[in-house]
C-alpha cells in the first residue's frame, strides 16, 4: 500500500476573492480578422445571470459589480429566459413600463422589462466562424445593437446554447475603430413599437 501523507492546512484571509474564468482577448484586431477574435467565449468565461424576479436597480448594481452591459435572465436551472441591457434600465423601456402598469422605479422587476426568449435574435457560430470582424459590426451596425449573441446548436440529444456574446464596446476596445449602430430606439413611441 502506498504511503500517503496528511497536507497542512490554513485559515483563509478576509481579503480573499474566488478565482474567475478569463478569456484572453486579442488586444489589437483588424476588421479583416476571423470573427471569432472578438467573441467572449462562455465556455471560458462566466455568463453574467440575473433571476426574472430581481429589481432592476439589483440589475444595475449586478452589471456595475461585474463590469458588464448586459445579464442574462435565467431560471434555477439557468435556462434562458430572456436578457436585460444598461440601455434597458437606463433608457425609456422603464419609464414606459411605469406609465403603462404605474408604480414606482424600484418596483421594476427584471421580468417587466427584459427581452423576452422569443424576442431574442442570435447568430449561429458556424456562420460567426466563416466571417470576419468587419462582418459582424456591419451586422451589429445594420441591427442597431450594441451586442450579438452566437449560438451553437445541439447535435444529437444536445440542446441548443448560447456560446458567445459580441459587444461593440469589445469590438471598439479590440480594433481602435469607434463603432457607431444606427437604429437605437429613441423615444417611448420607439419603443413602443418594438413590443
Amino acid at each position: 500500500m502506498a504511503n500517503y501523507h496528511t497536507l497542512e492546512t490554513h485559515t483563509l484571509p478576509g481579503d480573499t476573492a474566488l478565482d474567475r474564468p478569463r478569456q484572453e482577448m486579442r488586444e489589437s484586431v483588424k476588421l479583416s480578422d476571423p470573427a471569432l477574435y472578438v467573441v467572449t467565449d462562455l465556455s471560458k468565461v462566466a455568463a453574467m445571470t440575473i433571476n426574472p424576479c430581481a429589481s432592476i436597480d439589483n440589475a444595475s448594481d449586478r452589471m456595475i459589480a461585474s463590469n458588464v452591459r448586459l445579464l442574462f435572465v435565467t431560471d434555477q436551472y439557468f435556462n434562458v429566459m430572456g436578457l436585460i441591457t444598461a440601455r434597458d434600465i437606463s433608457g425609456e423601456r422603464a419609464v414606459l413600463y411605469m406609465q403603462e402598469h404605474g408604480g414606482k422605479r424600484e418596483d421594476i422587476m427584471v421580468r417587466d422589462i427584459m427581452t423576452p426568449r422569443h424576442r431574442i435574435e442570435v447568430l449561429d457560430y458556424e456562420d460567426v466562424a466563416q466571417a470576419r470582424v468587419g462582418d459582424v459590426v456591419e451586422t451589429l451596425r445594420r441591427l442597431g445593437r450594441q451586442h450579438a449573441l452566437v449560438m451553437k446548436r445541439g447535435e444529437g440529444e444536445e440542446i441548443d446554447r448560447i456560446s458567445g456574446i459580441i459587444s461593440t464596446t469589445q469590438v471598439a476596445k479590440q480594433t481602435g475603430e469607434e463603432i457607431a449602430v444606427i437604429g437605437l430606439p429613441t423615444t417611448i413611441a420607439d419603443l413602443a413599437a418594438q413590443r
